[in-house]
């Protein structure tokens, strides 16, 4: 319960909520983590800037990832825009916090003194205190913990989907990867009990959640802390005893851990997902060598052979980095046999890039960037031409489908509505006659693919109304009749953002 000395400065002078804003950058982990800290402010009181009010708020907060090159330019050009406006209203702060500001603490303020808060992954809790804390004390609050305050999930929420939701069973890696920075960031593995993971995904069913994802940096070592080497395959097989939970997915898997006691999980339980995304990285087993990943082609290979013997109709996507310090083109060629044998429904691929503070970043053979662009180039026209082949599969198949908020960019002016399959591919379907809500659940006929979604252009062979329709429109209704905070700036008014199903994998898959 937050007293009102809690609230104080959630509250300006003329007693009006002040509102904020988070800007999330990178993997699910990330947006797991930003839904705490929105419902961390707004336990202390504040509320949230409608959408679209780019730096409007009264307090924004960039949830940061460090494992692109980029991300540094990326996080210092927004903090920049945001300079003259907080010159201009001075009661509004800035916080950084995530990846990036575990890495780099106090050089944020160096670059950019008008941050206010600086946080890292262990202590998320802290914010609404920092924040305070700058505010009284009008100077920069620099608060990194070196290991877990409190796991993520013991945290106050504010989902960003009434039916979907993410559920975090470990944090942390105790990997190696030479490519990687994350472990330095996240820390060592720690898993949290089934119980404690049953009791929150029942607890989300009971308020109109009807599917849920599991999320860790390495999401099947699950039991690694707790002495058991199939509690991921037996937290499957509990999530398919909870009444009510139609979909259960997980990301992201290591193929190190990837036993056959999960794939029978998965093949065994009803409502786990026919969906696996499983990172490769590199075909080549002496690039894998160097990234100090535990598996070679074949043990990969052969992983995607038993899945598909089990659930024949399973969508498997990946993650590829081209260009890794010493890959030659016989090694890139590797990835693309591999990339061929596996035929992968989607791929997230990515040109290699130093993050100082990783082995890899001064290993030799340094890849040309116009090598690496090319080879980059050549993976994904391969990818897209496996993706096509592998949708048109799915033409003439009758799906179920669960509607989405947001996913549609054009369902406005198609008449369309959109929604993922069971095996998470994006469904464009035909507006039916009667009202559909997102989380209900529509029965289609795939009439056309395209390599990044299907279409059912007939008419929907059925609509059901599910628990998960009802927390939607519930939700929806309570936004409504609530009073916005109120802005120095003007208002703007947006769609809500849907649940990021299609963000980038967690960092723990690299």
């Amino acid at each position: 319960m937050t007293s009102s000395s809690d609230r104080t400065g959630a509250v300006d002078e003329v007693g009006v909520s002040r509102t904020y804003e988070v800007r999330t950058y990178g993997c699910q982990m990330n947006v797991h983590d930003s839904e705490r800290l929105s419902g961390l402010l707004e336990n202390a009181g504040y509320v949230r800037a409608p959408e679209g009010s780019d730096g409007d708020a009264d307090v924004v907060v960039f949830n940061t990832c460090a494992v692109r090159e980029n991300a540094d330019n990326k996080l210092y050009g927004n903090l920049g825009r945001l300079a003259p406006m907080k010159t201009t209203r001075p009661g509004m702060q800035i916080a950084v916090g995530g990846c990036l500001a575990q890495k780099d603490r106090e050089t944020i303020v160096k670059k950019a003194p008008w941050v206010d808060v600086v946080f890292g992954t262990h202590n998320i809790g802290k914010l609404p205190v920092l924040l305070e804390r700058a505010r009284i004390q009008e100077e920069a609050q620099i608060e990194i913990a070196e290991s877990l305050e409190a796991f993520p999930s013991t945290l106050p929420t504010r989902r960003e989907s009434a039916y979907a939701a993410w559920v975090s069973i470990s944090v942390g890696c105790n990997n190696t990867c030479t490519f990687c920075i994350v472990p330095a960031l996240r820390g060592k593995e720690e898993d949290r009990r089934p119980g404690d993971i049953l009791a929150e995904i029942e607890a989300l069913v009971a308020e109109g959640v009807s599917e849920i994802t599991l999320l860790g940096q390495n999401v099947n070592a699950y039991g690694s802390d707790l002495g058991d080497r199939e509690a991921f395959s037996k937290l499957l097989r509990a999530c398919g005893q909870i009444e009510g939970l139609e979909r259960v997915r997980f990301t992201s898997p290591h193929p190190r851990d990837f036993t056959d006691d999960v794939i029978a999980a998965m093949a065994e339980t009803p409502n786990v997902m026919p969906q696996l995304h499983m990172p490769l990285q590199s075909g080549s087993d002496t690039v894998l060598r160097a990234m100090r990943r535990s598996y070679r082609q074949d043990r990969f290979l052969g992983i995607i052979e038993k899945v598909r013997a089990a659930i024949p109709h399973a969508a498997i996507s990946t993650d590829i980095i081209v260009g890794f310090p010493g890959e030659t083109e016989e090694d890139f060629e590797q990835t693309m046999h591999t990339v061929r044998e596996a035929r992968f429904a989607n791929a997230f691929t990515f040109q290699y890039s130093k993050r100082p503070g990783t082995p890899a970043a001064d290993m030799e053979g340094q890849i040309p960037k116009e090598v690496v662009q090319e080879r980059y180039m050549r993976l994904v026209a391969l990818q897209e031409e496996i993706s096509w082949e592998e949708n048109k599969k799915q033409v003439g198949r009758t799906l179920e489908v669960m509607v989405a908020e947001g996913e549609g960019r054009k369902d406005g002016t198609t008449h369309r509505l959109s929604g993922r399959a069971p095996d998470n591919r994006l469904v464009h379907f035909t507006k039916p006659e009667s009202e559909v809500r997102p989380g209900d659940v529509v029965t289609v006929e795939i009439t056309y693919a395209a390599p990044h979604h299907l279409l059912a252009e007939g008419p929907t062979t059925s609509v059901r109304r599910t628990r998960a329709g009802d927390a939607w429109e519930k939700r929806t209704q309570e936004a409504a009749a609530k009073p916005a905070g109120v802005l120095l700036g003007l208002p703007k008014i947006g769609v809500p953002e849907p649940l990021p199903e299609a963000a980038a994998p967690a960092c723990g898959s690299h």
